[in-house]
């Protein structure tokens, strides 16, 4: 989904209510939680009268301000908020890959495209219009470099194959390299998320993450909805709703940082590992053959349902301790079904046994993971 084009959809649906007015270019420089009084600044460099601070009374305020959120900041003020800042060792740099001359997807679509290199990483997820964002993931000191020698275009020639000129002539590949920005990667972990019944901070304010795992956004928005379910619970004590969002949320998003956080190591270097390949598609096949006895991936759980975060990693973490023994059992049986089927040269029948392998192990974990 375009984000450009969500916000503007969003713009547009609160722009025609009645009770929504938007003030852009305005700074918030204070607040008093207690007294319920915000204090913004004008903010624009055109404005005649920027830098002029008004005083704004306010009944409830929402934080959703990003990851260096100044409703966090003048929240610290108010209530002692456990608070953790890292920036990981990677800078980050957007690509643009336009369609072909006919105007048909340069990769199939349906897919995350990853050219994992260890230290460095290049991605490409498809737009609706046909194109591709990309993104180079490299350490600072990586980037410096680049930087220095300028070759870009070798670099990715022998990191990237196909990258260049498959997807992104030289040129283009070179001018956006230099006039995008190499940006870094912040998460943000605090809590408590509110103060009273006076105000809350959502979305990246509350739990900004590094992107490997896609869910930033989600997150956020995944924010709205569990903070409206308290809100509607308790329709006459907002405090009580804010004190149940913050206890549930948090757990859950510092989980999916967590898991952001970790997920480089599998996209970048765990993908290349025939072990892990493995146990990735034996996993994939359990949830394929086998839905309805529970056996689905984390990615699944995580990207395509509603169970919360932290659930997710517990429920992923006993279907690992099964998973495991799948893996030896299943190895112990391709290995005995292949050598007796190799010596009558039967092809069809060992990926037939290697599938029955698998299923037979799985109903075999699937009774262990059941108790």
């Amino acid at each position: 989904m375009d984000r450009a084009k969500l916000n503007k959809t969003l713009l547009d649906h609160l722009e025609a209510m009645p009770n929504v007015k938007f003030f852009f270019k305005y700074k918030l420089t204070g607040a008093d939680f207690n007294k319920n009084l915000a204090w913004f600044e004008r903010h624009h460099k055109s404005d005649p009268v920027r830098g002029t601070e008004i005083e704004i009374p306010f009944d409830f305020m929402v934080g959703a301000d990003g990851a260096h959120s100044s409703v966090r900041y003048h929240l610290m003020k108010f209530v002692p908020m456990t608070y953790q800042q890292t920036y990981i060792d990677k800078l980050w740099c957007q690509f643009h890959v336009p369609p072909t001359p006919k105007g048909d997807f340069r990769l199939p679509p349906n897919y995350l495209h990853i050219w994992p290199q260890d230290e460095a990483m290049f991605i490409a997820l498809p737009n609706l219009d046909k194109t591709f964002t990309s993104t180079l993931f490299l350490t600072r000191n990586g980037f410096e470099k680049l930087d220095a020698s300028g070759k870009v275009v070798e670099y990715f020639k022998s990191k990237f194959p196909g990258v260049v000129p498959d997807l992104i002539t030289e040129d283009e590949l070179y001018q956006q390299y230099t006039n995008n920005q190499h940006l870094p990667l912040i998460s943000v972990k605090c809590t408590p998320y509110h103060y009273g019944a006076s105000v809350v901070i959502v979305g990246d304010a509350a739990h900004a993450m590094v992107p490997f795992y896609g869910q930033g956004m989600n997150a956020g928005l995944e924010d709205i909805r569990v903070l409206f379910e308290f809100l509607d619970k308790y329709p006459d004590n907002r405090e009580k709703a804010l004190k149940e969002y913050s206890l549930q949320r948090t757990p859950d998003a510092q989980t999916i940082n967590d898991l952001a956080d970790r997920n480089y190591q599998e996209m970048a270097t765990d993908v290349k590992n025939p072990m892990y390949l493995l146990r990735k598609w034996i996993e994939e096949t359990l949830d394929l053959y086998l839905p309805a006895a529970g056996w689905a991936t984390q990615y699944s759980r995580v990207t395509f349902s509603n169970m919360r975060y932290s659930e997710v990693v517990k429920a992923s973490q006993r279907q690992a301790r099964v998973l495991n023994g799948v893996v030896g059992v299943t190895m112990a049986a391709i290995v005995g079904s292949g050598l007796w089927f190799a010596r009558r040269g039967g092809g069809e029948k060992v990926k037939r046994s290697i599938l029955m392998s698998i299923c037979w192990a799985a109903q075999r974990a699937q009774r262990v993971f059941n108790g």
